[in-house]
């Protein structure tokens, strides 16, 4: 690993850090005076997920330029020039390392084995890319789904603030929601698989080593079996608000109360 993506981890690992403890609170206090009532276990999430929607974009939209302008990567997915890809896989590093931290000092409230699984399989993968340059194009792809991410932050954001399920803000960003991570998680992973095949058996794919294919191939299995059972939960929930509400005008139109509280 380059010391230029040592200094990116270290410095996103620092910088997301300071954006959780100081910049989230002030910015969030004056967006919003429902963040100075929230008790203090739903500050710490809050000031998580703000700086998770902002990895979320930095990452996610430096991964589409790559995808569409860096012909190196594309057009070799193994052993192409790595340069920018190691870069944004730094920051995402960087974020991982800070988000684990996070969650070990704030395991009572905050603790979640899918998100450590997660974490760790990434970690794994993107220590290949760091260390060997190896796969830019396929740790780049990986970095799409990051784009959902805003969208399931903004979904606990409203909750926080008690915003009714049926409300209309509410209701088009969980469908919204739905839509971004089907697409960036579960409709790419047919172009996403038919290309890690399409490497097998050529000279590229046999100078990775055991342990590199090893790395990738399962780091990608549990990343899509965490994201299958994420979009079904997400799914569920947006089926249930969805008819909810459909419910919910149905009992409007005789001219009955409708309470949305939140069981589900």
């Amino acid at each position: 690993m380059d010391m230029r993506e040592v200094y990116v981890v270290a410095g996103s690992f620092v910088g997301f850090q300071l954006f959780f403890s100081c910049i989230s609170p002030v910015l969030s206090s004056n967006f919003t005076q429902g963040y100075g009532k929230l008790p203090p276990n739903k500050l710490n999430d809050w000031n998580s997920r703000l700086v998770s929607t902002v990895h979320a974009l930095i990452v996610g939209l430096f991964c589409l330029y790559i995808l569409w302008y860096d012909d190196a990567v594309n057009e070799d997915p193994i052993w192409g020039d790595p340069n920018m890809v190691k870069l944004n896989v730094a920051i995402t590093c960087g974020y991982l390392f800070y988000d684990l931290v996070l969650l070990a000092c704030n395991w009572s409230t905050m603790g979640d084995m899918f998100f450590v699984c997660h974490h760790l399989a990434a970690l794994y993968a993107y220590g290949f890319v760091l260390t060997r340059g190896v796969l830019p194009y396929f740790a780049n792809f990986r970095l799409i789904s990051e784009l959902s991410t805003p969208f399931v932050n903004q979904r606990w954001f409203f909750e926080a603030l008690a915003f009714p399920r049926t409300h209309p803000l509410v209701v088009s960003n969980g469908v919204a929601m739905t839509v971004v991570f089907f697409l960036v998680r579960i409709a790419v992973m047919p172009p996403y698989w038919a290309r890690v095949f399409g490497t097998f058996g050529t000279p590229a794919f046999e100078r990775l080593g055991l342990a590199a294919q090893v790395a990738w191939i399962l780091s990608c299995i549990c990343l899509d079996i965490l994201n299958t059972i994420w979009m079904y939960k997400i799914a569920r929930g947006c089926f249930k608000v969805i008819t909810g509400k459909l419910r919910g005008r149905k009992v409007d139109s005789k001219k009955t109360s409708y309470t949305n509280n939140h069981t589900d």
